[in-house]
């Protein structure tokens, strides 16, 4: 079972690369999430190798390590080796706000003189990070909801059926906006409210694969030797009908980082001083006449990610079907 499995992906995966500019979309999406990874390591104002009183230190693995204590008594020492860009996203210069992209400030500067390269990298780690987490919300929920209505079918099936067409029937933007001016905006506030309005897409695929292999062969063999309707569910019929829920994924995460930049744009999003996408274009409309590297390079990084994760979507749901070829 597993070796045909895994002959399965590899003919999925076979299909796929088939699209050049699909390899080409998911190279970038994979770039954008090693940024994100990387992002302390990339762009701070504190060396990654310092020699200090107590020897050899790291001062940007703090950070990327997420720990903040102590941090102010590994900064007395001799830089080793410093980050490719020398600015950390909150580091603040009055004396050069809102200067254009120089040698020293590769994308400008805003207009509290914070570098904007620096805040467009580590906007990425916030943008992904929306985006897998809520994605993974909504892989979860839509998966079992779908799961659960497809098994059982009859009243089950109708009623989870009838909440799935409530909740499409609200605009999306609109939903998610209400849910984060209820509670006080952040991040979490962000990934939760867009799990629990982006699920329906996992729940119909899941539910219609179910009701597709429920009948089979292997799922009979389970009930036969006394397997509960949990284990039926979880163990035999989940991981054969995940695959398109899987790539829905894709847009899920393409939707969720556009949502994100919206809210943000608007006010409503990830608060100050986080950097994020959405908050440097926000910028950019107050200084739009003159500072056009706020709206430039910001509007690319959004542009480019969600049509990345949108063209891998797109085409893992071709590769998927081998009619296509």
């Amino acid at each position: 079972m597993k070796e045909a499995d895994a002959g399965s992906w590899r003919d999925v995966w076979r299909r796929f690369r088939r699209s050049a500019i699909a390899v080409v979309a998911l190279l970038y999406a994979s770039f954008v999430a090693l940024l994100a990874i990387f992002a302390p390591l990339l762009a701070s104002s504190k060396p990654l190798v310092m020699r200090g009183p107590s020897g050899i230190q790291f001062p940007a693995a703090t950070d990327f390590f997420g720990e903040r204590e102590g941090v102010e008594e590994t900064l007395h020492g001799t830089a080793i080796l410093r980050p490719p860009i020398r600015h950390s996203p909150s580091e603040l210069d009055p004396f050069r706000r809102l200067q254009p992209p120089s040698s020293e400030h590769r994308f400008g500067t805003d207009d509290v003189g914070r570098d904007v390269l620096s805040r467009v990298i580590h906007g990425a780690r916030i943008s992904l990070t929306v985006g897998l987490l809520a994605a993974v919300i909504a892989l979860i929920v839509g998966s079992l909801l779908g799961a659960i209505a497809g098994f059982y079918g009859g009243f089950v099936d109708w009623m989870i059926s009838r909440v799935v067409e409530v909740v499409l029937c609200f605009p999306f933007l609109f939903l998610v906006v209400g849910i984060v001016a209820l509670f006080r905006p952040s991040m979490y506030t962000i990934i939760v409210a867009l799990g629990l309005t982006t699920w329906t897409d996992a729940a119909r695929y899941v539910r219609g694969e179910i009701l597709r292999i429920r009948e089979l062969e292997f799922t009979h063999a389970a009930r036969a030797i006394g397997a509960s309707d949990a284990r039926i569910i979880l163990r035999h019929l989940l991981p054969n009908a995940l695959a398109p829920a899987l790539v829905s994924t894709n847009f899920a995460i393409a939707a969720a980082v556009l949502t994100e930049s919206a809210l943000s744009f608007l006010g409503i999003g990830v608060p100050l001083p986080a950097p994020s996408w959405g908050g440097i274009l926000s910028l950019a409309e107050e200084y739009i006449d003159f500072a056009w590297w706020l709206l430039l390079f910001p509007g690319l990084a959004i542009f480019t990610t969600v049509a990345s994760f949108n063209i891998v979507g797109d085409r893992f749901r071709e590769a998927l079907d081998p009619r296509g070829e």
